[in-house]
């Protein structure tokens, strides 16, 4: 069979169009980019305000001790601190959760962590502590 150059330029131009269509399809169809967050403009906004946190953080040398023991996570503070830890799963944003923590008098904190499955979480701590505001992230591994 002999194809002249009609029939090749409309075979060429069917295919491609048929490409398109299949990378048109798999776009609508593909999940949502999880690096991406919803709340990014507020996070945006928030940017100096929790530079700012972490900076008084290295100034006053006051990023707690994390301690993971069985069954339980333990902070120590350098005096008494009130705030919260948000437990951040990098894998999976569902099993996220946030915990309101306060120091005992010999400034340590603790957090059970039955309920929290094994592998790598990033805690997001945030306290006030002395009339200051901090902010610290530190990555743990709960065996």
């Amino acid at each position: 069979m002999k194809w002249n150059w009609g029939t090749k330029l409309v075979i060429g131009m069917v295919s491609f169009m048929t490409f398109i269509i299949v990378l048109a399809v798999m776009m609508f169809n593909s999940t949502p980019d999880a690096l991406v967050d919803n709340d990014y403009y507020e996070k945006g906004l928030n940017y100096d305000a929790d530079y700012n946190r972490k900076e008084q953080v290295k100034a006053d040398h006051a990023a707690p001790e994390i301690q993971v023991l069985p069954g339980e996570i333990s902070l120590t503070f350098k005096e008494a601190a009130e705030g919260k830890v948000k437990i951040v799963r990098p894998s999976d944003k569902r099993m996220d959760k946030v915990i309101m923590i306060k120091t005992d008098p010999q400034y340590r904190s603790v957090i059970p962590s039955e309920e929290i499955a094994k592998g790598r979480w990033k805690l997001i701590i945030t306290w006030n502590s002395a009339g200051k505001s901090y902010l610290d992230e530190q990555e743990v591994m709960i065996k």
